[in-house]
């Protein structure tokens, strides 16, 4: 969410903001009603005045042992024209409270308008963001590694599975139906070496682990940015009034929602291993081949809550991408980094970049990290707010971004590892969280 001051001081930002991200968002419409929300307040406060101050005079006329009721008698004014009087006023009163009722209950409507109209406004992208209108517009920023270059013919992370006993696709189904897995044997221990490597980094660069709920109440999705517009992707459990995250970061950033910090508290660093669920509405037919896409999978997310600079917050930013790529490197992974451009950025953000892993079987890179700079956008949703300097409360600054994802980086390390005979090396950086496993064969287990 945005300062709706900004927003009627730089409408052609936000206008231009909702041009290159592709984001309907109705910015006439929010301002007339922004202005009519102003003047409803104005006029509410003038008459909530006008009945208070009615309010007291009705108490004097209607109360004869008063000085005031006793001073106006002896000044010759009658009781009747006392009485005339006070039903006169009470009567102005009464219609003014009448008056102020309605008045209330278009403010309560105009403010639902306005809210709603509010959270469809997006974030304005920085400077430096390359304009586009889908993924192809993404612009590459950095490549370490290469792929491999194979001596024989390699097979893919589904095929290498099944002959390992390590993902059970058809029995996913059967579990689950269709975008459901199973990972059996080395190929769960492999999954969890990951998350583990993947844990332990993050913590000794100085992030605080937390275990935080995966169903949460859609208050911390509106407030995160997932909603209004991510609810088809979303699990939801509509009896409880809550939903199922898509990653930890909507625990991680939500905790101190509605909170005040202290300044010399911040910035706050917290990752969480979690597990993920995404409906993937739409993407019928798209990357349906083995685990890449996929309906639940776990993640180590990488959440900082810092202060209101620009400078601070890109600082965090390039160091929460740091972390995911010294993870990669720890597995010796090729990989590039790519800015994502205005259109396939989201809402809430001002910068994002993705980390994208070479998968042999795709003769490509997939994304396997993202890694977003949100400004104050979600801490004005959620309240998230600390105390500077100066005593004055500001907003914070969220940052998120993976650490690692799995199952899906097991598919570059299933496939970049193979061996000719079908078995498949387990990583270096794996072997301490494996009991020492150097090669996964069909009889590791």
């Amino acid at each position: 969410m945005l300062d709706i001051k900004f927003i009627r001081e730089n409408p052609d930002k936000v206008r231009k903001a909702c041009e290159l991200k592709g984001i309907p968002c109705a910015l006439d419409q929010l301002l007339d009603v922004d202005g009519r929300r102003r003047e409803i307040q104005q006029e509410g406060d003038r008459l909530r005045s006008e009945s208070r101050e009615l309010s007291s005079q009705i108490g004097l006329y209607k109360n004869p042992k008063s000085k005031w009721y006793q001073k106006a008698l002896a000044e010759g004014r009658t009781q009747e024209e006392l009485q005339v009087e006070g039903d006169k006023i009470q009567a102005e009163s009464a219609t003014l409270k009448q008056k102020l009722k309605e008045m209330e209950e278009e403010e309560k409507a105009v403010a639902e308008t306005f809210r709603t109209l509010m959270l469809t406004v997006p974030q304005v992208p920085s400077e430096k963001t390359p304009v586009g209108e889908d993924e192809s517009g993404n612009v590459e920023v950095k490549r370490v590694g290469g792929p491999r270059q194979f001596s024989f013919q390699p097979k893919d992370h589904v095929e290498l599975g099944k002959r390992l006993g390590l993902i059970d696709i058809e029995r996913g189904v059967k579990l689950a139906g269709a975008r459901n897995y199973l990972l059996r044997g080395a190929g769960s221990m492999l999954h969890h070496a990951v998350l583990r490597l993947a844990m332990d980094t993050i913590v000794q660069r100085g992030f605080e682990p937390v275990t935080v709920p995966v169903l949460v109440r859609n208050e911390m999705m509106y407030g995160t940015g997932y909603y209004p517009g991510g609810e088809d992707q979303a699990y939801r459990c509509e009896r409880d009034d809550k939903s199922l995250v898509g990653t930890a970061e909507v625990s991680l950033t939500a905790m101190f929602g509605d909170e005040i910090l202290s300044e010399g508290d911040l910035p706050i660093k917290l990752a969480a291993v979690s597990t993920c669920f995404r409906r993937e509405a739409g993407a019928a037919g798209k990357d349906t081949h083995g685990i890449y896409r996929i309906h639940f999978f776990d993640k180590v997310e990488q959440v900082v809550l810092c202060r209101s600079d620009d400078v601070e917050s890109e600082k965090h930013h390039h160091e929460i991408i740091d972390n995911a790529e010294s993870v990669l490197q720890a597995l010796g992974l090729p990989y590039r980094v790519m800015m994502v451009c205005t259109g396939d950025m989201g809402q809430g953000k001002v910068e994002m970049y993705d980390i994208e892993t070479w998968m042999p079987s795709r003769d490509n890179y997939g994304e396997t990290h993202s890694a977003s700079r949100l400004g104050d956008f979600q801490a004005r949703r959620l309240n998230l707010r600390y105390r500077d300097a100066n005593k004055k409360n500001v907003f914070c600054h969220t940052l998120n971004n993976t650490v690692i994802a799995s199952p899906r980086i097991l598919i570059p390390i299933l496939e970049q590892y193979q061996n000719e005979d079908g078995s498949v090396t387990v990583p270096e950086a794996l072997r301490p969280y494996m009991n020492g496993m150097e090669r996964i064969t069909a009889s590791s287990l």
